[in-house]
């Protein structure tokens, strides 16, 4: 029972520091809070927080405040992440069904991020090469002119077109249509690629050698294949290693007003930086698992007075990408927890229904 009250003043006070930007006294949690017990039994309560690192006092005669360990414990100790309410559900769900295409899904997805949690978002694009081929559609315009799309699972659909030496009848096209799906559903860029070297066709020897002999049911040489193939092939090499990540809502670092040289500026310059994003958004997690990352258990030094709340999302199991805000270590940890959480289910039903 004691143990259970130390927790409950734990919270409290970080409840309260987050709400007021004050350090907090036994008193006025006794007066707020409802603990049930007199200020002296509060008192030592919170002796015994400080002893442990969980709290501590900034300064003579003042309130406590928690510690980086006080928030993880706090954090730890949350036995669910409070839902967002109907309204805020019905929100993100209008504002992000509005979206035309990948890029804007991106765009509306870190400015609601920032606004629902008034800290810094971070949204990296679907990892590409992690995506998988959904499908390969191949359309005749012509005899001649072929229309290839190629749809991958992260939502990404590329058009090319193909001039074709010689005309192919509609079976010729259905048939390999029907090749090239076999060759590379399901499989993960680079895989599709090397799918795809295996289709070309056999080209004879420069010397003027006969073609090598196929193998029973092995398509005969096609130049239409080797052209499908080809631009196929640039199709998937262009985003093999696409890592793109957007920044929303960097205005809200205004709101830390003495605080800001010491924490937020250099979180500032570090955002402009690419591969320090992709490094704070960390691994995506699946499954609606968030991560929260509390001041040096951070991947940057330079960033120890920030807190990072990340997820994975994805139109499948597996997460493509990563989303999350960045901001500092006093912040709502549950109502973030729950809009970073709530953002990446509502891009992931978006990214399914669309791919």
């Amino acid at each position: 029972m004691v143990e259970d009250r130390r927790l409950a003043v734990l919270r409290a006070i970080v409840e309260d520091y987050v709400s007021t930007e004050e350090p907090v006294g036994s008193k006025a949690l006794v007066d707020r809070h409802g603990l049930g017990v007199s200020p002296a039994t509060v008192r030592n309560d919170m002796a015994v927080l400080e002893e442990e690192g969980l709290i501590q006092q900034p300064h003579t005669s003042a309130g406590r405040i928690p510690t980086d360990k006080g928030y993880r414990l706090f954090v730890d100790r949350l036995t669910t992440v409070k839902p967002l309410s109907a309204a805020e559900r019905r929100a993100i769900s209008t504002f992000l069904e509005g979206a035309a295409d990948l890029d804007d899904v991106v765009r509306r997805s870190v400015r609601l991020l920032a606004q629902l949690t008034r800290q810094v978002a971070v949204v990296q694009y679907p990892t590409l090469s992690q995506s998988t081929v959904r499908h390969v559609e191949v359309v005749a315009l012509t005899p001649s002119r072929l229309l290839v799309v190629l749809i991958l699972s992260s939502g990404r659909v590329e058009q090319r077109l193909v001039e074709l030496a010689r005309p192919l009848s509609d079976d010729q096209v259905a048939d390999l249509r029907s090749r090239v799906n076999r060759a590379v559903v399901g499989q993960r860029l680079a895989a599709a690629a090397d799918a795809l070297a295996g289709l070309r066709p056999d080209v004879p020897e420069a010397s003027g050698g006969l073609a090598p002999t196929h193998d029973l049911g092995t398509p005969p040489p096609d130049v239409a294949t080797d052209e499908v193939v080809s631009v196929l092939v640039d199709a998937l090499a262009d985003h093999s290693s696409d890592q793109r990540v957007v920044v929303g809502g960097t205005a809200n670092l205004a709101r830390f007003g003495d605080g800001f040289d010491i924490v937020m500026r250099p979180m500032l310059e570090a955002l402009e930086e690419q591969v320090v994003l992709l490094k704070l958004l960390g691994e995506a997690s699946t499954g609606g698992a968030v991560t929260v990352r509390i001041g040096a258990e951070g991947p940057l030094q330079e960033l120890a007075g920030t807190s990072v709340v990340t997820t994975g999302y994805g139109p499948t199991s597996e997460a493509l990408a990563a989303l999350g805000i960045v901001g500092p270590t006093r912040m709502d940890y549950p109502g973030t927890m729950a809009a970073v959480r709530a953002v990446a289910r509502y891009m992931s039903r978006i990214l399914d229904e669309n791919a």
